[in-house]
């Protein structure tokens, strides 16, 4: 593991005072280890950068102004939500012979796969690893070749094997893997209806009457009787 120096004051002042170190371009932040009393300190902000952006994890070896020296590793980091700007860090102490749980970052090596130079697409889904050991097993990061993957065949945490090293993980996450192309469906546009041809016409429920059943259907109907003869028709005939 890569060894930093930072150099840091002891704070004797917290709270409100945190911001005015701030202004003047120091980040606030605390010193911890198992059975002793916190250290409260201050850095240069730009002392802090090797430790923000890498990719690797850092033993520091910390120097205080009052003479102190302390071997530890960044826990925690703070930032501004809109300026993103550091405000506060944890800088963790560690002891030769007492083992620690800590996040290491993961790397893909190996190159391009064999999958995706088949068409596949790489999926890195875990990007940091967490592992115990002694502060001295620590890895600068965890390799982890992905050359030979296939499409749709993975690495999970049951296949690394580190020396020195309890992986805290479970067995069956997946770490990388290569998936198929993702394939868009194009939608087919509807054929235009061909010029000259004309709309078929809409026929109505029923069978339409051949010509002449009307007629016959009137035949069929019984003749209706005869309205009766009025009653002063009949006397008039019996006197002729």
């Amino acid at each position: 593991m890569r060894e930093v120096t930072l150099q840091a004051e002891v704070r004797n002042q917290i709270g409100r005072r945190s911001r005015a170190l701030r202004r003047d371009g120091k980040v606030p932040g605390i010193f911890y280890i198992h059975g002793e009393k916190n250290i409260p300190i201050t850095v240069p902000e730009k002392s802090l950068k090797p430790l923000i952006y890498t990719s690797e994890t850092h033993l520091i070896n910390l120097t205080l102004n009052n003479g102190d020296t302390k071997s530890c590793i960044l826990r925690d980091m703070q930032f501004d939500p809109v300026t993103d700007r550091t405000i506060h860090f944890d800088l963790q102490g560690l002891r030769e012979d007492e083992e620690i749980s800590i996040e290491v970052p993961i790397a893909i090596t190996g190159g391009i796969p064999v999958g995706v130079r088949d068409g596949g697409i790489l999926q890195h889904f875990v990007h940091k690893l967490r592992i115990f050991c002694l502060p001295r097993h620590i890895p600068d990061h965890v390799e982890v070749n992905a050359g030979e993957l296939k499409i749709n065949h993975f690495i999970h945490v049951r296949d690394l094997k580190i020396e020195n090293v309890t992986i805290e993980e479970d067995e069956d996450t997946t770490i990388v893997g290569v998936i198929p192309p993702t394939v868009e469906k194009e939608e087919t546009p509807a054929a235009a209806p061909a010029e000259g041809l004309v709309e078929p016409e809409v026929i109505g429920k029923g069978k339409k009457p051949e010509e002449g059943a009307e007629g016959e259907a009137g035949s069929e109907k019984k003749a209706e009787p005869a309205p009766p003869v009025k009653e002063e028709k009949k006397k008039e005939e019996k006197k002729k």
